[in-house]
């Protein structure tokens, strides 16, 4: 049997001088800071964050510069959140002009002549984070423009066939959240086996990936069910149910 540890044992072993290994703010996955700043700013805007945060002053900047990362994050991982600002232009042009102006705050608190090296790697980092909330406004534009062109182009097999909506793309992701890369595009359910072939050719005219991963269980002597259970972002989903 193991001895208890006392609270003063855990807080005498505590380094209070550790750096925190999660600074992003709203990050309820399992992707750490370094995975989302690879994946939002990039490889070079890491090693200059790593270099800017060993010399970290009063840190204010960087508090706004990974409140701009997890907003980004948060909705770029949560279809419920991106439905709802596709929806909601007026929202999103507020939530994008709130990116901007913590951007633009950093920008104020720059000192070229007190530091000139350290204030060309944060002008590199701010060019990166103004660059990430550009692409992350036009993405919605994108995606609309995306989804009218896919549903155009399958909406012969019925428009009930073709689910953009987050409860059916949440749905048809893996559990596992290591591997829940992306979230899938859209999601596809064929009444038929017929139609599959159909909706497949449909939605390669807008150039969608298809992935297709099924898990069979058999509920008829004579029928079954087929399910996917992953997808890329780009790529869609397919549920099919015959008996």
């Amino acid at each position: 049997m193991n001895a208890p540890t006392t609270l003063e044992q855990l807080m005498a072993a505590v380094d209070g001088d550790a750096p925190r290994l999660r600074e992003i703010p709203y990050n309820y996955t399992s992707f750490s800071d370094r995975e989302i700043v690879l994946r939002v700013l990039g490889t070079r805007a890491w090693e200059v964050l790593n270099r800017l945060r060993e010399e970290r002053r009063t840190g204010r900047s960087a508090r706004m510069l990974y409140e701009v990362l997890g907003d980004i994050w948060v909705v770029q991982r949560n279809p419920y959140l991106q439905d709802d600002l596709l929806d909601s232009p007026k929202r999103r042009r507020m939530l994008v002009e709130a990116l901007h102006h913590r951007l633009s705050e950093i920008g104020k608190r720059r000192d070229p002549q007190a530091d000139p090296q350290r204030d060309g790697l944060v002008g590199k980092l701010l060019e990166a984070a103004q660059a990430a909330v550009h692409h992350f406004d036009q993405a919605f534009g994108e995606t609309a423009g995306l989804r009218t062109h896919a549903a155009a182009a399958a909406q012969v097999h019925g428009q009930d066939n073709i689910k953009f909506d987050g409860m059916s793309r949440v749905s048809h992701v893996t559990d596992a959240t290591d591997w829940r890369v992306e979230y899938p595009f859209v999601v596809l359910t064929p009444d038929t086996e017929a139609e599959m072939a159909g909706l497949v050719k449909g939605c390669i005219e807008p150039s969608l990936r298809v992935h297709l991963l099924f898990a069979a269980l058999a509920v008829h002597r004579r029928g079954g069910a087929m399910s996917s259970n992953r997808c890329t972002a780009e790529g869609l989903c397919y549920r099919s149910s015959c008996r």
